[in-house]
């Protein structure tokens, strides 16, 4: 979990608690180490955010301050049911939690006919949901494309050939029955596409392509306009 994630995430808790909350408890939830707490808790008292306590007895989010509350007309909280239960259908299982999260915490701040709009649960994404990919972690890649992270795979491609490749990914597609994985393949020298399928072994390899991700996705958008206007 990135720093701003997990800064948010403890205000979250610290606001939802009713007694002061360890720092050891907040690194359980979290699956970081109370040091790293410590650190953030720190962090969010140099923003002057009112957390107050001290390690080992707790930490309190003085009464007074919140997170802006979100305000969804009934449309846009109809695109954030069906874009939710769209995540459902994924092979991500990360990403399918991280959803169902979302609908939680949406559901408790907003109004309550909106509220009632969310767990009415009359607009579905219909379809079968595709396997998780054995050979690989999904949330190892969407964290690669934010860090900008290369990744060493085993891949095989479709006539059943097997190739040890480094890619730099910059973007990740989901389909009904796959998902993709856009990157630029060093082995290749070229943006490829990589089913998640049909990779065999993934590990993220610790050294970093910093700042040209955004230059590999405008690159792979532009490709993919020309070839567009080329059809037809």
């Amino acid at each position: 979990m990135r720093k701003a994630s997990r800064l948010f995430e403890i205000i979250q808790i610290l606001r939802l608690a009713r007694k002061p909350v360890t720092g050891a408890e907040i690194a359980e939830r979290l699956e970081v180490t109370v040091r790293s707490i410590y650190r953030d808790i720190a962090a969010l008292q140099a923003m002057r955010v009112p957390v107050e306590g001290e390690r080992g007895i707790g930490y309190i989010l003085r009464p007074g301050f919140d997170l802006p509350p979100l305000m969804f007309s009934i449309e846009e909280t109809e695109a954030v049911v069906l874009a939710l239960a769209l995540l459902e259908r994924t092979g991500d299982t990360e990403l399918r939690a991280a959803a169902r999260r979302v609908g939680d915490k949406i559901a408790g701040a907003v109004p309550p006919p909106l509220r009632q709009t969310l767990s009415a649960r009359a607009l579905h994404a219909w379809g079968t949901t595709p396997p998780q990919p054995e050979g690989i972690d999904l949330a190892t890649v969407r964290r690669a494309i934010r860090d900008e992270e290369k990744l060493v795979i085993d891949y095989r491609d479709e006539y059943g050939r097997g190739t040890e490749r480094t890619i730099r990914p910059i973007a990740l597609i989901y389909y009904s029955e796959t998902a993709n994985i856009v990157a630029w393949c060093e082995l290749r020298k070229a943006i490829r596409n990589f089913r998640a399928g049909r990779v065999e072994a993934c590990e993220a390899t610790g050294a970093h392509f910093p700042g040209e991700g955004d230059r590999l996705r405008q690159a792979w958008i532009s490709g993919w306009a020309e070839n567009q206007r080329g059809v037809g």
